[in-house]
């Protein structure tokens, strides 16, 4: 552990680190768990029309809730976390640099990661359709052919036209705080009305570029909500925790009522009942995730390595989810080892192949300076 004031390394706040760190952590959970969700199936005409890249026959509907969870309120919380900081990077820099900065942080990284990484992650997927065609035939018809999933990196495309948008439109700071009023006009305004249209499973999609169809506003009004609030991001209201596990709550029963009791009323209105507690609860989550690290005043030597290396975990952790589910699929202990297994051991190996690349980078950088 390391006692460090908490606006240390350029006003970069420790709680914001850490929470980076922590969603990363959570992504991995999320995909390490969805093999063995109650609702998985796998299509075997299209592999990536199934639930997961691997879906096993050993369930827990655990996950399921787990999975609900985290898929109402991580990846808004995650572009909210990264327009934090689009302010003051672009005061420092200007357009033309931080527009450089981010191809070259988040374009080239994309880049790679469609090219290798996530054909890599999809292959064992693609062998369970019947296929016995080798890896090499299997990314030059990914790649030239098509459909060529970008997997988990789609977020890092998307990301990096915010930014350019961010340019463009430069939003005016806000620094009045994120209250949960404010986050839930939001969320409902930006979710609902493209959820009612395109349904919850609906993807746009061109070559690697893809992204859900109801949340494209939700995405961008998070990310230029961060824009705007800034890196000196603060909670307004009380107890957050408390309201999100209710709404929490809310949500679990909506969902249960959708999935089991469907004839009771016309599907449209599950769905606007889903999507206003998806909604609510989205805004309720990341408050309450922000209040909650907030509360870090020193920094920690673990932490700190998960945060500098979250962005490789992000990039790398697919593979070793996907081929861990693969290679346990006939292993008879039950889902939670799975689970657990494929889970520590995709985000041990992601953290290290991440320090490790990140050490490597440095040293060719440092090189090429001197």
């Amino acid at each position: 552990m390391r006692d460090r004031q908490p606006n240390e390394q350029g006003g970069r706040l420790i709680g914001l680190d850490y929470l980076r760190g922590f969603v990363i952590v959570m992504v991995v959970l999320h995909h390490s768990v969805l093999a063995y969700c109650g609702f998985g199936h796998f299509d075997a005409r299209h592999y990536l029309w199934s639930s997961a890249p691997i879906v096993d026959s050993q369930r827990w509907v655990g996950f399921d809730i787990a999975v609900l969870f985290n898929d109402s309120y991580f990846m808004p919380l995650m572009f909210l976390l990264s327009g934090l900081f689009v302010g003051p990077s672009l005061r420092r820099k200007g357009r033309t640099a931080y527009l450089l900065d981010r191809l070259r942080r988040l374009g080239l990284p994309f880049a790679l990661a469609v090219l290798t990484v996530m054909p890599l992650a999809y292959y064992p997927s693609y062998r369970m359709t019947g296929s016995q065609i080798g890896f090499g035939a299997f990314w030059v018809q990914t790649v030239f052919d098509g459909p060529w999933p970008a997997g988990p990196a789609w977020f890092v495309a998307v990301l990096f036209g915010f930014d350019v948008m961010a340019v463009a439109i430069r939003p005016r700071p806000w620094h009045r705080g994120v209250s949960f009023i404010a986050l839930a006009a939001l969320s409902l305004a930006t979710y609902l009305p493209l959820l009612v249209a395109f349904g919850s499973a609906r993807w746009f999609a061109w070559g690697p570029f893809a992204i859900q169809a109801s949340r494209v506003l939700l995405y961008a009004g998070y990310f230029y909500a961060g824009v705007a609030i800034g890196p000196a991001i603060r909670v307004q209201g009380r107890r957050p925790v408390v309201l999100a596990a209710a709404l929490f709550v809310l949500l679990l029963a909506v969902q249960s009522c959708r999935l089991h009791v469907p004839l009771l009323v016309p599907r449209i209105v599950w769905l606007v009942l889903y999507g206003v507690t998806v909604a609510l609860f989205c805004a309720a989550a990341t408050q309450a995730a922000v209040a909650l690290f907030a509360r870090f005043k020193r920094r920690f030597a673990v932490w700190d390595s998960l945060s500098a290396n979250s962005y490789g975990i992000y990039l790398l952790h697919y593979p070793f989810v996907v081929w861990g589910q693969y290679a346990l699929l006939d292993a008879d202990i039950g889902a939670l080892p799975k689970a657990a297994g494929v889970f520590t051991g995709a985000l041990g190996l992601s953290w290290c192949s991440s320090a490790v690349l990140r050490r490597a980078v440095r040293s060719v950088t440092g090189f090429r300076r001197r």
